[in-house]
């Protein structure tokens, strides 16, 4: 099994060496034609995952979607995907919906992306830099999680009232907050950067570190690149309950988050003027995390109710529909409009 994860981890290296040592070489403004370019082709890697997961699941490669040894089973839920096992089909529906709830997701971690550049004032040529490192540390930080998350949730099954009475209170405080901007005193990280680190104001081309006067310093680069990495640990916090409440087999949820990060990077150069447009999406979030927790504490206590994965993926799928959707065919108010466009030029996006 070691390998199959190894190879995938090195493909997925294989694309960002591409991606920076290539495509991105040289520091540049990320054109929308470039971000929906390269929007497209991550696309393209997570349905061909898809395909592969299939395969991979109705040949039982390397074990996978086999179905334990009905000894091993005694007190488990008959539902459970170890009890049951998991069919090609079955786990590409689990792929598809994890990764579009994921993609979903991280229209969020967005949001306060292009507010921690716009407080740093990053240039928008240096962007695509420091997004490229932050999907690196990223991706590690994922799989850790991810690992460590699928594992408890196997060997402590009441978990899942936890994590779905977590998912649930996520939805309701999402309800409840109001869209704010990137407070930048609250951030531990950056307190310890400025504290500790020889900060200058200065950039030096796309570098993290340079040297001043004779003496070393850290770039603005660096320490927004330090923000971006603790706000993706916290968006994980909700991200990674959510997967593992539409399966807890591990190579599916560690495939659909490792493609769901590697399109952040062009999907932050698509959205991040066009946020504001999509303002229903965050009432379709809502939907979907009240839905996945409320399953995770619905099929613990009665163990005969949870819905297929083909019903998770159309209630995923249309609610994020919904949204789109509805944030294309209502306009704003002419205040609420006006309001957006004065933002937009304070962001400099």
């Amino acid at each position: 099994m070691i390998w199959l994860y190894s190879g995938f981890v090195a493909l997925v290296l294989v694309f960002l060496a591409l991606d920076l040592g290539v495509l991105n070489r040289k520091a540049h403004a990320v054109s929308m034609r470039g971000a929906l370019a390269m929007t497209g082709v991550c696309v393209v890697l997570a349905l061909a995952t898809m395909v592969f997961v299939y395969w991979a699941y109705d040949t039982h490669l390397f074990g996978l979607g086999v179905a334990l040894d009905p000894e091993k089973t005694v007190g488990m839920d008959p539902n459970d995907e170890r009890v049951t096992g998991l069919t090609g089909k079955a786990a590409a529906a689990k792929f598809l919906t994890g990764w579009i709830l994921e993609y979903s997701l991280s229209v969020d971690n967005i949001f306060v992306i292009s507010l921690i550049f716009a407080y740093f004032k990053i240039p928008t040529a240096y962007q695509h830099r420091v997004l490229f490192w932050g999907i690196m540390g990223a991706l590690v930080m994922r799989g850790i999680m991810i690992a460590a998350g699928t594992e408890l949730v196997k060997q402590y099954a009441w978990l899942e009232v936890v994590m779905g009475g977590f998912l649930v209170w996520t939805a309701w405080k999402m309800y409840r907050a109001e869209d704010g901007g990137f407070d930048a005193e609250s951030s531990r990280v950056l307190r310890w950067a400025r504290k500790h680190l020889p900060l200058t104001p200065n950039y030096h081309g796309q570098r993290f570190f340079a040297m001043e006067n004779g003496s070393r310093v850290v770039t603005p680069l660096f320490p927004a690149l330090l923000v971006v990495e603790t706000t993706d640990v916290v968006f994980a916090v909700d991200s990674i309950p959510a997967i593992l409440g539409v399966t807890q087999e591990r190579f599916i949820v560690f495939t659909s988050n490792m493609m769901a990060i590697l399109g952040l990077r062009s999907l932050y150069f698509v959205l991040a003027g066009l946020l504001d447009r999509f303002r229903y999406l965050k009432y379709s979030l809502i939907v979907i995390l009240s839905y996945i927790g409320v399953k995770m504490l619905v099929s613990y206590f009665k163990h005969e109710w949870k819905p297929s994965e083909y019903v998770s993926l159309a209630i995923v799928g249309g609610m994020l529909l919904a949204g789109v959707v509805a944030s294309l065919a209502i306009k704003p108010k002419a205040g609420a409009d006006s309001d957006t466009s004065a933002g937009d030029e304070g962001e400099g996006h």
